[in-house]
């Protein structure tokens, strides 16, 4: 129970010991204020009686101007003064003692003579000037507040003169005087109590304890509320700043992931959507917050919700993504249910990646592994060829030398031996196509190479009356770069231009570099007015033997293309039919 109680936490975050040492530091306190209230009102209670009882002896004094004469006959009577004080109805008794205990005068006649105080020191009762107390048991149970002194009575009246027993007693021997049954009845030391009934008191007692006691819970309470509120308004600010924290670094987790994320509530209404997936799905946050996924989001993406096996299992899986633009995108998708701890249904979390660069990078490295493998087999197919095509050719010149006079032996030697210079060519690209790319370097103008190019093609552009525009921007013109690698390069760019244009068409060269440091790149774009390329036949356009002339052999863009790679650059082509097509090539340079 105790290992459990120690890691429960209430709803509010405060741990409920901390709830029990608040209890125990504040029960002690408060329980002190509330005895030592309790203690002020007795005290009070007692002074005031003790003030009562003080002011009944003084007012009694008072009342026997004539001093303890009244004793006499013929004088003021004592005792009936007593009994005439003692009928207030908080009294309970007045009397009057000597210093013996003898009661001389008492409100109840039957305790005159009797003895009182056997358990008090009367004699230095009567010599103190201050009043005592004690509590005592009344006779039908009630509590009893006594109030004791010297009785002492005010002073005799102005005037007064001694009788001639008081100027008798002055002129008796010391000895005499001094004798107790020789002093005259004023002589004696006397001693007063009153008794007061404790009834009302002790009732507002109770009455004040019981009302002391409720404040005292009261602010046991509020200071319990208080220190309570305290540790909640702490837990909370740790919270709330602990919550800013992680909430700061999921956000930026999520915004900053390099995959896109979508989350739906429990409505299936958008609630989350990061910058990847505003990027791939070209939509805005702002306009899908809120709404229905369904309303704003691609069907392919809303069946990953709605697949059955999505209430046990995560959903993975690579689909066409058909985005507003009517585009569509590979995406590699995965769909989550979220629960909370009890099970309750929160929403779908959903994840994807755009594969258009990883399907990308999947083809390169189809077409680099089957290039390989072509290259191996052109190699060992040109060694095998080049021989047999040696003979036939020497054949063919021996023929046509030999029959001079046949023209007709004499055109079909001509064709054998351009058939088999043909077939060499062929052989020859395929030896160039299977070996290892060399790049030697040099420094050379941009300009220069650019129109040295432009040169090797100066008959096929006036045959096809082709235009010509070269634009030339380059910030530094001097550069350390393979030209004669780079020609072949554009001479082959060039051709399949010019097979693709039509008379009046125009090529466009345009030649750009940047600086940076030490290094830099040079950036050249080929663009034609021709037919264009087919969508189908654009990813293909590097790949060994692939042409759609009848003439061709289809290794031009593919050597090209080898050539670009072993100078550490990239070639890309843009086309549309009837458009014109655009190959770009950047290339790594250093300044020569």
């Amino acid at each position: 129970m105790i290992a459990m109680a120690k890691n429960k936490r209430f709803w509010s975050g405060v741990s409920p010991w901390v709830l029990v040492g608040a209890g125990l530091i504040l029960l002690p306190i408060f329980a002190f204020m509330t005895m030592t209230s309790i203690n002020r009102q007795q005290d009070k209670s007692t002074q005031l009686l003790i003030e009562k009882g003080a002011a009944l002896i003084r007012s009694f004094e008072a009342g026997t101007r004539s001093g303890m004469m009244g004793m006499r006959r013929g004088g003021f009577r004592l005792q009936q003064l007593l009994t005439e004080t003692a009928q207030q109805p908080d009294i309970v008794h007045l009397l009057v003692a000597d210093e013996a205990g003898e009661i001389i005068a008492h409100n109840n006649l039957n305790r005159v003579g009797a003895s009182y105080g056997g358990n008090l020191n009367l004699k230095k009762i009567s010599e103190a000037k201050d009043p005592k107390w004690r509590i005592l048991d009344g006779p039908d149970g009630t509590r009893v507040f006594e109030v004791y002194r010297r009785f002492s009575p005010a002073e005799r009246p102005a005037g007064w003169k001694p009788g001639r027993r008081m100027m008798h007693r002055r002129m008796m021997p010391f000895s005499e005087k001094s004798n107790k049954s020789s002093r005259s009845p004023d002589e004696i030391p006397k001693i007063i109590f009153v008794g007061l009934d404790m009834t009302p008191i002790l009732d507002a007692q109770r009455v004040d304890i019981r009302h002391a006691v409720v404040m005292g819970l009261i602010l046991l309470m509020v200071g319990f509320a208080g220190i309570t509120l305290l540790f909640l308004m702490q837990s909370y600010r740790t919270a709330r700043i602990s919550l800013s924290r992680v909430r700061a670094f999921s956000d930026n987790v999520v915004e900053n992931m390099p995959i896109g994320l979508i989350a739906l509530d429990e409505q299936q209404h958008v609630a989350a959507f990061n910058h990847t997936a505003e990027a791939v799905l070209q939509l805005a946050f702002n306009d899908v917050k809120g709404r229905a996924a369904e309303d704003v989001l691609p069907p392919e993406v809303i069946e990953q919700i709605r697949h059955p096996g999505i209430q046990n299992e995560i959903i993975e899986k690579e689909i066409g993504c058909t985005i507003g633009n009517g585009s569509v995108v590979p995406l590699e998708i995965g769909a989550s249910r979220l629960a909370d701890e009890r099970g309750i249904h929160l929403g779908y979390v959903i994840l994807f990646k755009d594969l258009t660069e990883v399907r990308a990078l999947r083809r390169e490295v189809e077409r680099s592994r089957r290039l390989a493998s072509v290259g191996r087999l052109a190699a060992g197919v040109a060694h095998e060829v080049r021989n047999p095509l040696s003979s036939i050719k020497g054949f063919a010149t021996y023929f046509k030398q030999r029959y001079q006079a046949v023209p007709e032996d004499q055109q079909t030697a001509d064709i054998m031996i351009q058939e088999v210079d043909r077939l060499n060519r062929v052989v020859t690209q395929l030896l160039e196509f299977a070996r290892p790319i060399s790049i030697s370097p040099k420094p050379v103008s941009i300009s220069d190479l650019v129109a040295d190019s432009i040169k090797l093609i100066e008959q096929q552009v006036r045959d096809k009356q082709i235009t010509i525009d070269t634009r030339n921007s380059v910030e530094i013109d001097r550069i350390d770069i393979d030209a004669d690698r780079l020609n072949q390069v554009l001479l082959n760019i060039y051709l399949n231009a010019l097979g693709a244009m039509r008379p009046g068409d125009e090529l466009r060269i345009d030649a750009t570099n940047s600086a940076g440091g030490e290094t830099g790149s040079l950036d050249i774009r080929v663009s034609d007015t021709g037919c264009g390329i087919t969508k189908e036949d654009l990813p293909k356009i590097f790949d060994p033997y692939f042409t759609t002339k009848s003439t061709g052999t289809g290794l031009g863009l593919a050597i090209a293309h080898n050539i670009v790679e072993a100078m550490g650059g990239s070639i890309d082509v843009e086309s549309e039919v009837d458009t014109g097509t655009t190959f770009r090539i950047v290339i790594p340079v250093t300044e020569g």
